[in-house]
């Protein structure tokens, strides 16, 4: 029998040289950041999640029950769809045209959030919609952090990247403050509207999807799609077979990569899971109003911010790894210490729940730049599409540990009301996605065959 013989090689890295542009393309780039980001801020964790979890629509552990089920549901469906989306892109050569209409798509489905009023009836409507955009926000993710190529450079794509994420949370803080004082918080909002049928909170999923609409522009106006000719059709089977067999070249070419994907999949799951879960906690654990909730999620963003830019600096420095860790570990000792001094009430959260979200950010980011740096030419929209899809596979953790420790705490101590367990179970995550990149190579920047 004769050998088989060495996977192929896949490209050089597409990180090779800086890109033309400097930073005027680096801060369009970065906007489209801060313009997706009130489905994360204010769709997915301070507002419409609040909202959905309320009194309205049930009791809390029904409802936060229901919210953990859906999010994992949607991770499902995005673990099942990005790879083969992203290789597309990559085929194709139309990752900004994708891009483009799923941005679009998103601000439609936040838009539509409207329709959800404050009824138990209109729980499904709610959790339908908002699983179907964390999906297309998903999607959309792998197709704009496949487009960092075009900015940035090794040399710093660590910054490029803490900066994009950072404009990300102060983008987030600038809409969440607009719609606290323009809708949510005074009695009689602009236009008239008021609380009554949670009209304010629903108005202001129609300024969300506005505010995506138009400050995405930008990036669409400085990236620029290379679509190749003659592109063969692919089926959606063999489209998972060409997904396979780049993902064992990879793994013939650059093996810590790979583990890096295993790893990241568990810690940016618990990392997805502090804001998702943060501001219910706030809210259903530490009696925080949902005014309350706003202006701790505007203090949340503006900490994030800057300290994601911050730590994009020591990113280029350090390296991305040691970013990484130092993160999971501040947060998983913070995480701790919101389980036993959940009695404190809402200043142990203002503390440190706050503290959490400095470290959130730039491990987030960390992570994209580690994996920018080793991805091959013409395989980008291809391996973030595997990175979110390995997020995706372990997706339902978080949510279900949650959940899971939910059930757990009133099994322990009878109370009605076990909210702050969940937050074991986010920490249980983080601690496992640390074991697991603690061995993980730091990328030098380059993808060797002899890795």
């Amino acid at each position: 029998m004769t050998a088989s013989p060495p996977p192929a090689a896949l490209p050089e890295p597409a990180l090779r040289a800086a890109p033309e542009g400097g930073r005027r393309r680096i801060v369009g780039w970065a906007m489209w950041d801060w313009g997706a980001q009130p489905f994360n801020t204010v769709i997915t964790t301070f507002v419409f999640s609040v909202y959905l979890t309320s009194e309205s629509f049930g009791s809390t552990n029904t409802t936060s029950t229901a919210l953990a089920i859906a999010t994992a549901v949607a991770g499902l469906l995005v673990a099942l769809l990005a790879p083969v989306l992203g290789q597309n892109s990559d085929r194709t050569g139309r990752t900004v045209r994708n891009l483009r209409v799923q941005t679009w798509i998103l601000a439609a489905l936040s838009a539509s959030l409207f329709l959800v009023k404050p009824d138990p009836s209109y729980l499904v409507l709610g959790l339908v919609l908002l699983g179907a955009g964390s999906i297309v926000s998903e999607i959309a993710g792998v197709n704009y952090n496949a487009s960092i190529e075009q900015v940035a450079s090794p040399k710093n794509v660590g910054r490029v990247s803490g900066f994009g994420w950072g404009m990300g949370y102060l983008g987030g803080i600038i809409v969440l403050l607009v719609l606290f004082f323009l809708f949510i918080q005074p009695q009689t909002g602009l236009f008239g509207v008021t609380d009554e049928g949670a009209l304010d909170i629903r108005v202001s999923m129609l300024v969300c999807g506005l505010w995506i609409l138009l400050f995405t522009l930008p990036a669409f106006a400085v990236l620029k799609d290379r679509p190749r000719e003659h592109v063969p059709r692919v089926g959606i089977v063999d489209s998972y077979k060409l997904v396979w067999a780049s993902l064992r070249r990879l793994w013939g070419v650059s093996r810590h990569t790979v583990y890096f994907l295993g790893a990241s999949a568990l810690f940016r799951d618990g990392l997805a899971g502090v804001f998702a879960f943060g501001a219910i906690l706030a809210a259903g654990t530490f009696g925080m109003s949902a005014g309350d909730v706003i202006i701790f999620g505007a203090a949340a963003n503006i900490l994030a911010g800057v300290s994601t830019m911050a730590f994009g600096l020591l990113d280029d420095w350090l390296g991305p790894k040691q970013v990484i860790v130092i993160s999971l570990v501040a947060l998983i000792v913070l995480g701790l210490g919101v389980f036993l001094f959940h009695d404190g009430g809402p200043v142990v959260f203002w503390t440190l729940g706050l503290a959490m979200t400095a470290f959130v950010g730039p491990a987030q980011a960390a992570s994209r730049s580690f994996l920018a740096r080793v991805i091959p030419e013409g395989h980008s929209g291809e391996i973030f599409g595997l990175y979110a899809t390995t997020g995706r596979v372990v997706s339902f953790l978080s949510p279900a540990a949650f959940a899971l420790f939910i059930w757990l705490g009133s099994v322990v101590t009878g109370d009605d009301n076990t909210q702050y367990w969940g937050i074991l179970g986010i920490a249980l995550v983080l601690i496992a996605g640390l074991a697991l990149l603690l061995p993980v190579k730091a990328p030098s920047g380059t993808v060797s065959t002899t890795d």
